[in-house]
């Protein structure tokens, strides 16, 4: 689990195609605390586990499947990604409840900087804009961010970053056209998980008042 507060953008070092995916090596940055082999560290907002250690170089498997539905196959040598370590119980939630398990990518469309803030303006499929909601969290590339709004028509979505998040995070580097990844609320997924199940889902008419006093919501 992670709050997708990222604590620095390091370089990687290293790329290595192998079978059924690939290997990276990053030069993540010093927390004061080893690197454990096993451990969970987030990468560009992905859960990856650290494959094997050396100070604080750490070397991540990559599977087929987190390739295709993030960006990181796209990463090489020099390229910088977002890094945090797992949560502990003690730490302060000062993001999110973020899970690294990436939803989806999401294109960058529109960029407009401002000495006050940088606002981003996204593209995305309509499976993930029905999981957004204007003044909710979103993680984009890790980083916890407030949604400005969400336009389901258009499939987009903007968020305003400020100067703290554009200093410690990469998405000072994002340029139109580029892939981010996306991992919408966990707790508002599951919200909208279970009221699909109850209610019978979209194909059956969606939410109703008549509905929600059937599943005793009312």
């Amino acid at each position: 689990m992670f709050t997708g507060i990222v604590q620095d953008a390091r370089p990687i070092v290293a790329v290595a195609e192998v079978s059924g995916g690939r290997r990276l090596t990053v030069d993540l940055p010093d927390s004061g605390e080893p690197i454990a082999l096993g451990e969970s560290i987030a990468l560009d907002g992905v859960c990856l586990t650290v494959a094997s250690a050396a100070g604080r170089v750490a070397t991540f498997d990559v599977i087929a499947e987190t390739l295709r539905r993030t960006t990181l196959g796209r990463r090489r040598v020099g390229d910088t990604v977002n890094v945090e370590r797992a949560l502990r119980p003690t730490d302060r939630l000062g993001g999110h409840f973020v899970q690294g398990h990436v939803d989806g990518t999401a294109v960058l469309a529109k960029r407009n900087d401002s000495p006050q803030e940088v606002v981003l303006e996204f593209q995305a499929d309509a499976g993930l804009i029905d999981e957004m909601l204007p003044k909710g969290s979103i993680a984009i590339d890790g980083v916890s961010l407030t949604l400005v709004d969400v336009d389901r028509a258009a499939g987009r979505f903007r968020v305003a970053l400020i100067p703290t998040t554009l200093a410690v995070t990469t998405l000072a580097r994002r340029r139109e056209g580029d892939a981010v990844n996306i991992e919408t609320d966990l707790i508002g997924k599951w919200v909208r998980r279970y009221l699909a199940d109850v209610l019978g889902g979209a194909s059956a008419g969606g939410v109703t008042m008549d509905k929600l006093r059937e599943a005793g919501f009312v």
